[in-house]
């Protein structure tokens, strides 16, 4: 028997919006979208597509909107049960999927013009597109989980962690994969990939937990 979920409709709406951007994305290149679901058992979708392009294509887009979308979800999921109980608002919902956005924009956008002052583009380039790679798996895991948590299960604060928990660890293994994958590139440039990774890397987080402990 399916929950009771206050605006249910809008969330009903929103998670087959996801499916359809899923659906399009295999659509448009199914080759590259059956590679993509195997991206963290394998470096075969990395390795081959890292090298493919240096822009964002329309398989991107629709797989970077799906992380908006079932991200912003999941996060007015935790906050609702974390927090406090929250209603569904359509514009809470838009600030915070445009949060996101920008926040995501605005950090690939810095992590380039620093890649260019530290004159090693080509290696961040392609550990951009291996990091971004697995953020955009991680919105295709988001689309399941938000379904299991919004009508099959009511969320409470252990489940929550253990998600949280399991999509950090998918984001490290996305690091650290992308690291061991460029290995032999970044030892030759290995001080200035340092000062890459503890200025847009560690920093953004250290802020963050600092601003959480504080609030």
């Amino acid at each position: 028997m399916l929950r009771e979920i206050i605006s249910n409709e809008w969330y009903t709406a929103l998670i087959v919006l996801c499916l359809c951007l899923l659906a399009l994305a295999k659509l448009v290149n199914p080759m590259r979208f059956a590679s993509f679901l195997g991206v963290l058992g394998t470096s075969k979708y990395l390795k081959i597509y890292s090298r493919e392009k240096k822009s964002i294509d329309r398989f991107e887009l629709l797989l970077f909107l799906n992380v908006i979308i079932s991200g912003s979800i999941f996060l007015l999921i935790s906050y609702s049960t974390l927090v406090e109980p929250l209603t569904f608002d359509i514009i809470l919902f838009l600030k915070t999927a445009l949060a996101i956005a920008i926040v995501i924009i605005i950090k690939v956008f810095l992590e380039r013009i620093i890649a260019n002052l530290f004159a090693i583009p080509s290696i961040i380039e392609v550990y951009l597109f291996q990091k971004i790679s697995y953020k955009h798996y991680l919105g295709l895991l988001l689309v399941p989980i938000n379904i299991v948590l919004l009508f099959a299960m009511e969320p409470n604060s252990m489940i929550l962690f253990v998600i949280f928990g399991v999509l950090i660890l998918i984001n490290l293994i996305g690091i650290i994969t992308s690291i061991k994958t460029n290995q032999k590139i970044i030892l030759h440039n290995f001080f200035y990939f340092i000062l890459y990774l503890c200025a847009l890397e560690i920093g953004p987080y250290i802020i963050l937990y600092k601003l959480f402990t504080d609030s």
